[in-house]
């Protein structure tokens, strides 16, 4: 089952996938497309890598993030 961004609905009222996204601080579980690029940061941690960050997404290991 493909979760949606709760951020990315909440504040713009977009319905997005979760998917790995990487910034300067990490990689981390947020929404994007390759329209719009990055829309939201969804989880609380960071992970050094993108294995570790799928990792977290495919088994529910993260923190969802309430607020931008």
């Amino acid at each position: 089952m493909q979760q949606t961004g709760y951020l990315a609905v909440k504040y713009c009222g977009l319905s997005l996938p979760l998917r790995v996204l990487c910034s300067g601080a990490g990689y981390y579980i947020g929404t994007g497309s390759d329209e719009l690029g990055p829309v939201s940061r969804e989880s609380e941690e960071y992970w050094p890598t993108r294995n570790a960050a799928q990792t977290a997404l495919d088994t529910g290991n993260w923190t969802q993030k309430h607020t931008p």
